[in-house]
């Protein structure tokens, strides 16, 4: 099921902070007769050990040149293709009731990091004392902001930079925008520059995405959300930008709004977050289908030009718009996940979806319309050269076969396997500035590893046959992931 999370908006909303989490160290481990997988361009290395100690990569020699070494611990991959671990890079995870289990169907299907999209102050505290649940079946926790700007902590210009700068002092390796008025939302981009963090998450209604990109916005998350970038594709831009502006979906409290009103509203929010395109309004939805009714493949292509020309990065979660906008699909009803779906989870996602039936039918043509458009709209970025990365938006439903479902949108937008392989592989090193620890098999890198049965160069659909899983040197054969998956199974 590609359902949504609802993740935590408010800081001190999270669990109790566990005891500190020791972390296992792993000792020689190598790879035998594997093909390794450039993923800078594809080309294949076959007949390879790779050697491990410690988590790292120290050794990657022809197999015919190997010594046996009763001290490594040697697994016959004769046949299999080597890849580094798949990165999701839109993920709620830790704030989720069982985040342990979580994260270790997240390994079983090959993910050996994240990037978590919601923290708190609570959150950045039990990552500095090494409290937090993250143990060895895990993947690693890439990054990770503190609390989402909203109406409530960036109502002035005065808050926001309290704010990113109280941020900072936490530890936060970046700014999450959530829900800003367009002022607020540039006053946080710069204060973030000021302050060395980076600004990323939502454009807002109201905001012009060129404008955006050129401020220095590092990330769009779901191609937006909302209609920003189809205004910015529209010939009547300045006329949509102006209407959305005047009509936002949270509007900014002029005073302080008490603790246990924010928490009631946020409680509302979380409802609307499993499912936006359930409480659209009407006037949202004509003026979206304006944009499509006015869309300029020009005008995309300078947009487009304007992320690549001001480093602009971007996130589709197609499986996210997916849900959303094709709620009412069938397939959803027999899904293979359900399973793997927390009950309340799964309760909450179809009290929402009986709210997307009741939609009148011309919305839910709109929404048809508009997932089919951020299908092209992917394929124009990449053709564009629009860097992008891989990324989900589930926490608690079905975080694994999330990532394998997005692979699958993305090569239906028209992505070549190569592309898709380096959005969750290479491009997040690159985005993260650690091109020296991951994002490919080279020696020193992190001993991150995914084992697969086909070429992944030549099918996306060679993504899904996992084989075998190597997190920090400690590697996890088919038996061993099954028994992973087993502990996200609803009961």
């Amino acid at each position: 099921m590609l359902l949504a999370c609802s993740p935590v908006l408010l800081s001190g909303c999270h669990k109790q902070a566990l005891p500190k989490v020791e972390q296992a160290v792993s000792g020689k481990l190598r790879l035998d007769g594997v093909t390794i997988v450039d993923t800078h361009d594809g080309k294949l290395t076959p007949g390879m050990s790779i050697l491990m100690d410690r988590g790292r990569i120290v050794s990657i020699t022809p197999t015919s040149e190997v010594s046996s070494d009763p001290l490594v611990k040697s697994i016959d991959a004769t046949g299999r293709f080597a890849i580094p671990g798949f990165n999701n890079m839109h993920m709620h995870v830790i704030d989720q009731a069982d985040s342990s289990s979580v994260l270790a169907r997240m390994l079983a299907d090959g993910v050996t990091g994240f990037r978590q999209m919601t923290g708190s102050p609570e959150f950045l505290k039990e990552r500095r004392d090494g409290t937090l649940p993250i143990g060895k079946d895990a993947p690693a926790l890439l990054a990770m902001p503190g609390s989402i700007l909203t109406p409530f902590n960036a109502r002035s210009a005065d808050t926001v930079m309290e704010e990113i700068r109280e941020q900072k002092k936490q530890g936060a390796d970046f700014i999450k925008v959530g829900l800003v008025s367009p002022e607020m939302f540039f006053a946080a981009i710069a204060e973030g520059k000021r302050v060395g963090l980076p600004v990323l998450g939502h454009l807002q209604e109201g905001v012009d995405a060129a404008q955006a990109s050129r401020a220095g916005f590092r990330s769009i998350e779901h191609l937006g959300p909302g209609d920003s970038i189809w205004i910015g594709c529209s010939t009547e831009e300045a006329v949509l930008l102006a209407d959305a502006a005047a009509h936002p979906t949270v509007k900014t409290p002029p005073v302080t709004v008490p603790a246990f009103l924010q928490r009631m509203l946020m409680k509302h929010l979380q409802t609307r977050l499993i499912n936006p395109a359930a409480f659209d309004t009407a006037a949202y939805d004509v003026r979206l289908q304006r944009a499509f009714n006015h869309y300029s493949e020009a005008n995309c292509r300078a947009l487009a030009a304007v992320f690549v020309a001001n480093d602009t990065w971007n996130v589709p979660t197609l499986v996210r718009l997916r849900t959303q906008e094709l709620a009412d699909s069938q397939e959803y009803l027999s899904d293979p996940a359900m399973p793997y779906i927390a009950t309340a989870s799964l309760k909450a996602w179809r009290q929402v979806t009986d709210k997307f039936h009741q939609l009148p039918p011309a919305m839910h043509a709109t929404d048809r319309e508009e997932y089919r458009r951020q299908l092209t709209l992917t394929k124009l970025f990449d053709d564009a050269g629009v860097r992008m990365m891989v990324g989900t938006d589930g926490g608690g439903q079905a975080p694994g076969q999330s990532i394998h479902q997005e692979f699958d949108e993305l090569a239906k937008a028209g992505l070549s396997p190569l592309k898709i392989l380096q959005m969750t592989t290479l491009n997040p090193a690159e985005f993260l500035g650690r091109t020296g620890t991951m994002g490919s098999l080279e020696l020193g890198k992190n001993a991150d590893i995914v084992l697969l049965d086909g070429n992944p160069v030549e099918s996306v659909q060679n993504l899904h046959i996992i084989s075998g899983v190597v997190r920090a040197g400690f590697y996890y054969s088919q038996e061993d992931l099954e028994a992973l998956r087993s502990r996200t199974k609803s009961k």
